[in-house]
């Protein structure tokens, strides 16, 4: 008896072993065999993303930015002088001419100095015509003293004549002959003089004339300064068209050189736009454009690139080449386009989300079903604002979603419902 109870414990033994091996084995094939399997497919809504399909034909490259426009013509009026605001005749954003009257200044100072420039450009002048009347006294002076020692030259000198002739008849004698002719000499030689210095006085007199001018001219042209700069304390305009900006208030002391107000000809505008750096690499003067006013599209081309960077952004000039629509006026918002080159024959889809030019990235591709995508690596090339190059990765006919599916970066399988 105690034999056979003994060999039966052993079987019991043996078969517990040799089932908790069988488990053992069969929970780690399960765990290999889960291990194996791919993550369940999240589903996504079908309306919430946006797919496209992959072309082969002509793609026009463009690059857009925002901006607004701006007058091709501004002026900015400064102040000529020191002054303080007494009124302020036209506000920001009246229809302005050439001669309107937009701020009063006043300068008690200033007055004082252009009304003492005109009394010492009146005494220039008196002193002026003094000299010149002193001068020509004493040239008239000359002038006799000169005609009467040629006066006397020309008797002397007939006088010389007519002793000689007589000295010839034997009608008088040495003596008187040599004296004439020695009076007509001395005489000569006075007269000579005479003439010289009638000629350097009247030279003189032109020189003491030209300084004297010279001082009435500058003292012409202070006393014009001082009260254009009277005058300027009436800030006009100076150009027709709108006033912008008043940049004073009465009461408020201004200096020289301070803009008070901006005028911009609404007639003539021009968008300025920023285009991102990234893009704005191509874009050179004289590209085709058009201008969004959200009214009505212009077309436009470039003018001028800015050569520096600000903010990630550059900014370019753009011509409007067609008239203005209606409420088109100076800071009005705008979107920009600009047409860099054609693409005669290429493969290329709607610009993903996140694409950049001449990148790689996974887009889904849908299957011929449209129920799930797989994601592939695409390689991109030459980018434009809707549309980019496709280089590799996708063939013609492809469908692949272009919307933001940064939410699924985990998966490389989605499915849509």
């Amino acid at each position: 008896m105690d034999i056979a109870r003994t060999g039966v414990v052993e079987a019991k033994r043996r078969r517990r072993i040799i089932y908790g091996i069988i488990g053992a084995v069969a929970m780690l094939l399960v765990t290999l065999g889960l291990s194996r399997l791919k993550p369940a497919a999240p589903s996504i809504e079908r309306s919430t993303v946006w797919p496209e399909v992959v072309k082969r034909g002509p793609m026009l490259r463009e690059v857009k930015g925002t901006g607004t426009l701006v007058p091709e013509e501004i002026r900015w009026i400064p102040a000529v002088t020191s002054g303080r605001v007494e009124r302020v005749l036209t506000l920001a954003g009246s229809q302005i001419e050439a001669d309107t009257v937009i701020l009063e200044l006043s300068n008690p100072e200033l007055e004082l100095a252009a009304m003492e420039a005109e009394a010492q450009l009146r005494e220039a002048q008196a002193k002026y015509e003094e000299l010149a009347v002193n001068l020509e006294s004493a040239r008239l002076q000359q002038v006799a003293n000169a005609n009467q020692i040629q006066g006397d030259y020309e008797q002397a000198k007939l006088d010389a004549e007519i002793q000689g002739q007589m000295a010839k008849e034997g009608l008088t004698s040495n003596l008187k002959l040599q004296t004439a002719q020695f009076l007509e000499k001395k005489l000569a030689g006075r007269n000579e003089i005479e003439q010289k210095r009638l000629a350097i006085a009247v030279e003189a007199n032109k020189a003491q004339l030209a300084v004297s001018k010279s001082q009435v001219e500058r003292q012409q042209g202070t006393a014009r300064l001082k009260r254009a700069q009277v005058v300027a304390l009436k800030v006009k305009a100076g150009v027709a068209g709108v006033l912008q900006v008043v940049n004073a208030e009465v009461g408020q002391q201004v200096g020289p050189g301070t803009n008070l107000a901006r005028v911009a000809q609404p007639e003539k505008l021009k968008a300025v736009v920023r285009i991102p750096e990234t893009q704005a690499k191509d874009v050179i003067i004289g590209h085709k454009a058009s201008v969004d006013t959200r009214n009505g599209i212009i077309p436009a081309h470039v003018i001028r690139v800015d050569p520096a960077v600000r903010e990630g952004t550059v900014t370019v000039d753009l011509a409007l080449d067609g008239a203005l629509p209606k409420g088109a006026r100076p800071d009005l918002t705008v979107d920009g386009t600009i047409e860099i080159e054609r693409l005669d024959d290429v493969l290329y889809v709607g610009r993903p989300a996140t694409a950049q030019a001449d990148s790689t990235i996974g887009l889904f591709k849908l299957d011929p079903t449209g129920r799930e995508a797989t994601r592939v690596q695409v390689k991109l090339g030459r980018a434009s604002v809707s549309t980019v190059e496709v280089v590799s990765g996708l063939a013609e006919g492809d469908k692949v979603i272009v919307s933001d599916t940064s939410e699924w970066d985990a998966y490389d399988r989605v499915r849509l419902d």
